[in-house]
């Protein structure tokens, strides 16, 4: 039997390692004084836009027409807003042991935030799962976490993450939930003009990004919050953080095959129900944690680069799997034309 292929590089994400130099540059020249005004107003209107191009990007049909696959999609935005912060509170045990308390939050927060969007694509498309499931699964978990990660933050998170205050839900609608909702409502005028210039706007959302990471460690770096992480507790996160992803890769894809879906489909809850958006959960973290948004995010930080080197090993090795009887029944349902009905003797 051919060995599966694997790639000989582990994929290193360019932009994660732009968002380690933007970390470096906060360490080394955070933004103090009224340069920190600036720049934390600045990251405000970042986050603003990024939320504003998330709703004018959605399409409100496709994500519609989505819903006919409406099991799959319960069943991947049930392991991103359920079962992964179940397993977040789960870790609560190892407080103090093995996490401080403000990396724990960070680890709880990173349960809460939705799934990927172009990474799951990718990775289904190379395992050779149900590529237009992905595309909605991803779509709808990211319009699902507008809503459900800052309550479940405010919820679970409690004070770390600013409470059921007036204030902090006051600043949550008018900083996400306002500006996705006018992208919506401006889509007809702006979603062809969005559309011809994607490249372009790509750098913007991601040059938006880096200038919330900036603020958010600028702002720890002032307040001195990295004196209290040691190497020690580092690693005990980054095993933490490959047990956590472990046990979703598992659970996501034997969870699957037990409720009676097909290999495509359990492709594509895999890699959609298994990994977390460092686009969606940035920019969040700033404004649900202020000044302790950098050790907030530093858990997803990692687990996004975690996920993107074993899923990228996981998907040549679907993509190698012998075209067996499932797989082979589902190829048939997918191009068959539906059963003509019987005529004459033949009934």
């Amino acid at each position: 039997m051919r060995r599966p292929h694997l790639p000989t590089r582990l994929p290193l994400d360019p932009y994660v390692l732009a968002l380690l130099g933007t970390v470096g540059l906060a360490a080394l020249l955070p933004a103090r004084g009224p340069a920190a005004t600036v720049v934390g107003g600045a990251s405000t209107a970042a986050v603003a836009l990024l939320f504003f191009l998330y709703g004018a990007r959605l399409s409100t049909r496709e994500a519609l027409d989505g819903l006919r696959h409406w099991r799959l999609h319960l069943t991947v935005l049930a392991c991103t807003f359920l079962l992964f912060p179940l397993l977040g509170l789960a870790a609560r045990g190892l407080v103090p042991e093995v996490l401080t308390q403000p990396l724990y939050s960070g680890l709880l927060f990173l349960c809460l935030v939705p799934s990927t969007i172009q990474s799951s694509i990718a990775f289904t498309s190379i395992a050779r799962g149900n590529v237009p499931a992905a595309i909605c699964a991803g779509s709808f978990s990211s319009l699902a976490g507008i809503l459900l990660t800052p309550l479940l933050a405010a919820a679970l998170l409690g004070s770390d993450a600013g409470g059921f205050s007036p204030d902090s839900l006051l600043k949550i609608a008018l900083q996400l939930l306002l500006p996705f909702l006018l992208g919506q409502v401006l889509r007809p005028w702006v979603g062809g003009f969005l559309a011809r210039h994607r490249p372009v706007l790509g750098h913007v959302d991601r040059g938006s990004i880096l200038l919330v990471v900036y603020a958010a460690f600028s702002a720890g770096m002032a307040a001195g919050i990295w004196h209290r992480i040691s190497l020690p507790r580092l690693g005990a996160l980054l095993v933490v953080e490959a047990v956590l992803l472990a046990v979703m890769l598992l659970a996501t894809w034997h969870g699957a095959k037990r409720l009676g879906f097909g290999r495509a489909d359990r492709i594509t809850i895999q890699f959609a129900g298994s990994k977390k958006s460092l686009a969606a959960g940035l920019p969040m973290a700033s404004v649900l944690f202020g000044a302790q948004a950098s050790l907030a995010v530093l858990p997803l930080m990692l687990f996004h680069q975690m996920q993107l080197m074993v899923c990228a090993v996981l998907a040549r090795r679907r993509a190698q799997d012998p075209v067996d009887g499932e797989l082979a029944a589902d190829r048939v349902a997918q191009v068959s034309p539906p059963p003509q009905r019987a005529t004459g003797q033949a009934r």
